[in-house]
């Protein structure tokens, strides 16, 4: 394997991270924000109020996301067990 494609797996690897990893992360960022913003307003400054919101949110973003997830995911491990037997 040269280091070309090295580099390219690699690459294709870490945009599969920022795919996958990115809609549950983005669902809690929201959360969060509209939760700080009801907490300045209400005045109420309790820092256990958001964890139960956020956590529901990654939660259900992960139950509808998840054949997309599994898609990015299986398409990436296909191309490397292909690259494997190409190599060998």
């Amino acid at each position: 394997m040269d280091i070309i494609a090295l580099t390219e797996l690699l690459r294709k690897a870490v945009m599969v991270m920022i795919k996958a990893g990115s809609p549950p992360m983005i669902a809690a960022l929201v959360v969060g924000l509209v939760i700080s913003v009801l907490q300045a307003v209400t005045q109420i400054q309790e820092q256990s109020l958001a964890f139960i919101p956020k956590v529901l949110a990654v939660f259900v973003t992960l139950i509808f996301l998840f054949p997309y997830m599994f898609s990015v995911l299986s398409d990436l491990t296909h191309e490397i067990f292909d690259l494997a037997l190409r190599l060998s």
